[in-house]
């Protein structure tokens, strides 16, 4: 058992959620030296410390900043999507703030399943809660783009249940990053690329004209060519000494991403026609590629700082924090001219309504550790912010006329958080074959979660003298937050967690944790796991797990409420989303809700020999009670319930509740292969492959005030279960090929992305989006040890899937977005860029 004191006390702690492994030995290291010169790995299951990565009771992904600069993708959940089976980054397009800060999934869950941490320690949740008709409706989730690839050493991805160890959340796994820490040294990097592209089934307009018969016609051409989406990414990282004992790494970056537009023929009339029923001339010369569907335009910057310092062999001093801003833009549905919400005395030709966003994000961690009697501990505070603000522009509030603002602030949505932790580790002799590591530790949390209104334009509805609506409220395509549904809201919980690790002989290792927490808001639970590890020989090895996991509802999913004038028709009604505890809700059967409770198995094997390795974990993942966004529920049943609770201006109401428990399982399978070709430089070779189930498995019947209104009613429909079974890819495999010959790197990878279903209210409106291929390649030349020049292409092949029309039929809608948003690869087809980097 390796000594604690004689390790640099870096390596020695074990932080709160740290368990530090070897990435590099692939066996225990037997000599003080040996140690010494480790790089040690955060987040693998349990917090004893000098294990090799091959040793872990539960499978671990590791990419290294290497990994992470020859993927040519611009943002961190892009480049876990291209090399990682199991991580998926689906498109989001007309999605209101969506757009801006699109989720991401682990093994086929929410968004909200995955834990993320930063040098080991818990990351803020973003404030945006994801309302649209996407991947991840209804989480708030961490935006892992925040986080800029120039700060980043290595990303650790622990594919399996850890609420027993890190807390809520860890249902799907854990994702730890690790800040650059070097104490001298940097570099600069510039990457610039646009999308070259041509959009299959997707024909380009040529001429609008009138037929004989007095209809618009269309003449197309060849598929439509595209280029679009200019992206400029300049980054800078630099390491520092001071003291003699203490470092600071300092990165900065700044992205620039111009939007793209997939977007197809709209074939509407867009004018209302003349007494006589003859179109406005003014169709033959109207822009026809009247919406955006794609990117969001997007501006962002970074800055990361990461600080440690010894005070002596004993005690040590780290902190990192963190700012990132970003400003997007992005379209809705285009109001034709003679749409009832347009006001042709503002708009003759209709308008393009647009979503700002400004996104304000900050992070700060400190905290001490050392060795005292043989204890390692560590005592640490972190407090992270998000402040999302939400804007429209080129937009009006139809009710209030032509003296409408056609910008507005819609006001914004604001989380924090605070921790203070603290857990200390030792080993203790219990008369087994070998020592006991334990460790014990607490941890206090602190949540808050703010709506704050809008300007008044944004929301505001003008009624005439009978109290009714004159026209649509609110600002057109986001209605502004008003002070009705302005709230501050906040929680905490204290945890207590314990963890033992040892060898129950030689080859058989045995790690048990368990986690007590108890929240201010719903109350207690406890989650424990048991996790084991059993050596064959020197090659094989034999592992599995089995734990219990929890979700606490998050502050925004409790808290939530915003209510808005949509016309139907030309009927105007209130549609509104409401906390469980409002009347509007209650009177429809919104019961108070409850933590998430998750069953993880999984089972699998390591084989190493020489250069190759392969591993298989199978998993199967049991969640109760999880909360979903219901369906909006509307009718003349509903209407008269709410009168009778007194919600005389409500006649559409949505809440989240607990409906569902689900079953996702699977099978992860990961080789990889090292090999020399003499005079011709090294192959490195990976595959791996995600094959991914998830079953709805219980559908809560209705609650009694839905019952008695009959069958017509589901507060839980086919459409949003089929999103959760189908909506992310049935399996996923990944092979790469990087080859270094002489001052060059050519890196191929490949990418199957399976079977995905865009699903609609009935079985005739599905859009099955078949499996596709998409190739990624980059190479790269060093002309010295500083430089390096890199050319690439992503989706080299230009694929993209299935145009709409052919999968499913013709509509107008069908005609102006050639593609399903449910696409689980970029939609905007071929990306080519370039870059340039100094090391210095």
């Amino acid at each position: 058992m390796a000594n604690l004191k004689k390790l640099p006390l870096h390596l020695a702690i074990c932080s709160t959620f740290s368990f530090q492994v070897s990435a590099i030995a692939a066996e225990q290291p037997t000599s003080e030296n040996e140690v010494n010169d480790i790089e040690v790995i955060s987040v693998t299951g349990t917090r004893r410390s000098l294990r090799s990565l091959s040793e872990s009771t539960v499978p671990v992904d590791l990419l290294t900043s290497r990994d992470l600069a020859t993927t040519g993708q611009l943002e961190i959940s892009q480049v876990l999507a291209a090399q990682l089976p199991s991580f998926n980054y689906p498109s989001a397009t007309l999605a209101d703030g969506t757009d801006h800060a699109k989720p991401a999934v682990l093994r086929g869950l929410a968004p909200d399943h995955t834990l993320v941490l930063v040098n080991g320690k818990r990351r803020h949740s973003g404030a945006l809660l994801n309302l649209g008709g996407t991947v991840g409706r209804g989480s708030t989730a961490v935006d892992l783009n925040n986080i800029p690839t120039s700060a980043i050493k290595r990303v650790e991805v622990l594919r399996d249940g850890a609420a027993a160890q890190y807390g809520s959340d860890a249902i799907a796994g854990v994702i730890n990053i690790v800040l650059k820490d070097a104490d001298e040294g940097g570099s600069v990097s510039y990457t610039y690329g646009q999308y070259d592209s041509q959009m299959a089934g997707s024909a380009q307009l040529k001429e609008t004209i009138i037929d004989s018969q007095g209809k618009l016609g269309f003449v197309k051409g060849d598929d439509r060519r595209v280029s679009d989406g200019i992206s400029r990414t300049a980054s800078a990282n630099a390491g520092f000494s001071f003291a003699d004992n203490g470092f600071i790494n300092i990165s900065i970056e700044t992205r620039n991403n111009e939007p793209t537009n997939r977007s197809g023929i709209d074939q509407r009339e867009q004018y209302s026609r003349d007494e006589n029923g003859a179109l406005d001339p003014k169709e033959l010369t109207f822009d026809r590629y009247n919406h955006r569907f794609g990117k969001a335009d997007v501006e962002d910057i970074a800055l990361f700082y990461n600080l440690g310092y010894d005070f002596n062999d004993d005690l040590s001093l780290y902190s990192f924090a963190s700012y990132s801003n970003r400003k997007g833009n992005s379209g809705g549905f285009y109001r034709r001219a003679k749409d009832s919400r347009n006001l042709t005395e503002v708009y003759p030709d209709g308008f393009l309504p647009q979503i700002d966003t400004d996104v304000d994000d900050y992070s700060f961690a400190i905290g001490l550790n050392g060795v005292s009697n043989d204890w390692a501990w560590d005592l640490s505070s972190n407090y992270g912010r998000n402040d999302f603000a939400l804007g429209v522009t080129n937009s009006i509030n139809t009710s209030m006329g032509v003296n409408s603002p056609t910008e507005f602030d819609n006001g914004s949505l604001v989380y924090e958080q605070y921790l203070v932790n603290m857990d200390a580790s030792n080993t203790f002799d219990f008369g087994l074959p070998d020592d006991v590591f334990v460790t014990i530790g607490a941890e206090y949390r602190h949540e808050s979660y703010q709506i704050k209104a809008g300007e008044q334009a944004s929301y505001l509805t003008v009624l005439n003298t009978k109290g009714e609506p004159v026209a649509a409220g609110g600002a057109q395509v986001l209605a502004g937050f008003s002070p009705d549904s302005a709230t501050d809201q906040s929680r905490h919980n204290i945890a207590l967690f314990a963890e033992f690790d040892t060898y129950l002989t030689e080859d058989w290792n045995v790690v048990l944790a368990g986690r007590f927490e108890d929240y201010s808001d719903f109350g207690s639970t406890f989650t424990a796991k048991l996790a084991s590890r059993y050596s064959i020989n020197e090659s094989l090895s034999l592992r599995g797990a089995i734990s219990s996991g929890f979700r606490a509802p998050s502050l925004a999913q409790t808290t939530y409420k915003s209510v808005s004038t949509v016309f139907e028709n030309g009927v105007p009604s209130e549609v509104g989303l409401f906390p469980v505890d409002e009347p509007a809700a209650q009177a429809l059967g919104a019961r108070e809700l409850d933590a998430e409770q998750s069953v993880n198995m999984t089972a699998g094997f390591i084989f190493t020999e020489g250069n190759f390795s392969l591993t298989l974990d199978a998993y199967r993942i049991e969640i109760d009670d999880r909360i979903v966004l219901s369906e909006n529920l509307q009718g003349p049943e509903v209407e008269a319930i709410l009168v009778q609770a007194g919600e005389l201006n409500t006649q559409s109401v949505r809440y989240f509740t607990n409906a569902i428990d689900s079953r996702t399982q699977g099978v992860d399978i990961v080789a990889t292969y090292s090999l020399g070709l003499e005079h011709y430089g090294d192959l490195r070779l990976s595959a791996a492959v995600n094959f991914n189930d998830t079953e709805v498995t219980h559908v809560k019947e209705n609650p009694p005030e839905l019952e008695a209104l009959g069958d017509d009613y589901e507060y839980f429909a086919r459409r949003e279960i089929s999103r959760f079974e189908k909506g992310t890819p049935a399996d996923k495999w990944n092979l790469s090929a990087t080859w270094d010959y002489a001052n060059v790197s050519t890196t191929l990878r490949a990418t199957r992305y399976g079977e995905v279903t865009d699903t609609s209210s009935s079985a005739e409106g599905d859009e099955v989006l078949s499996a596709k291929w998409i190739t990624d390649l980059e190479v790269a030349y060093r002309p010295s040890e500083q430089w390096k020049l890199a050319l690439g292409a992503n989706n080299l092949f230009d694929q993209y899937p299935q145009d709409t029309v052919s999968n499913i039929g013709y509509s107008d809608f069908n005609q102006i977005f050639s593609y399903s948003a449910f696409t689980p690869y970029n939609l905007d087809g071929r990306f080519i860029y370039g870059n340039i980097s100094f090391n210095f």
